[in-house]
């Protein structure tokens, strides 16, 4: 029995690993995310991904992630939501671009006004609006939350990740083994997403890359985007 168990344990701890450092939409989630927001940014969202693991690691526990991998209707809502927030993803990290264009124009057309209103006598020139209600200290909270919850969604929302637990659970994990074992596997499966994850961020915003990727930075956000709307379809269009 405890060569059996430390098999399995081993058995646990590969298969992870392997898993976990493959390439994937919880990658691409968290270079885009450290590129754009930065390191804190970066490790809140791999604290998010593996917060995510979790809750199919819980219901699969309780006996529900048989259910839920047999079930046609289940797995297919779970595909659609999850593929359709990646290609959000996706068409997001285009966003910014769009908005520099649209004030760009902005600005363009109201320096028109004002070019032609400035030999109007009387006339004052249109000042640009500034909001003056957004707070820098509210916006960076709402950024490092909003940092967290995007990696939770992108993993809990993966129904790839719901196959790969209960697969591991039910062909790798033996149903002898112990409740507290099995609660011990799941803690490893978190933390193994979080702490490889969070490495990711810690790599990506060293001074050293952030220096050398400076220039293409933006090309790099907008192809993880790419990708990320890539996998949405191929996972939209799977069955």
């Amino acid at each position: 029995m405890p060569d059996s168990v430390s098999v399995e344990i081993l058995a646990v701890a590969v298969i992870t690993v392997l898993a976990v450092i493959s390439p994937g939409p919880d990658f691409a989630m968290v270079t885009r995310i450290a590129l754009s927001r930065g390191r804190k940014a970066g490790v809140l969202c791999a604290i998010g991904i593996g917060t995510g693991i979790s809750v199919h690691v819980t219901y699969t526990m309780i006996g529900l992630g048989v259910i839920f991998a047999n079930n046609v209707w289940v797995l297919n809502t779970i595909r659609i939501l999850g593929a359709s927030y990646l290609i959000w993803l996706g068409i997001s990290a285009f966003l910014p671009d769009l908005a520099k264009i649209l004030k760009r124009r902005n600005r363009r057309a109201l320096a028109q006004v004002n070019a032609d209103q400035s030999g109007l006598p009387g006339s004052t020139p249109h000042a640009t609006p500034e909001n003056g209600n957004s707070s820098p200290k509210a916006a960076a909270q709402k950024g490092l939350s909003s940092a967290f919850w995007g990696g939770f969604a992108c993993n809990a929302l993966n129904p790839k990740a719901m196959l790969f637990i209960v697969s591991l659970f039910s062909q790798v994990i033996s149903s002898d083994s112990s409740a507290m074992l099995q609660i011990g596997y799941g803690v490893f499966i978190a933390l193994c997403h979080m702490l490889w994850f969070a490495i990711v961020a810690l790599a990506l915003t060293l001074p050293a890359i952030q220096a050398r990727i400076e220039r293409v930075k933006g090309w790099i956000e907008r192809g993880v985007g790419v990708c990320l709307a890539g996998l949405g379809i191929k996972i939209l269009a799977s069955n």
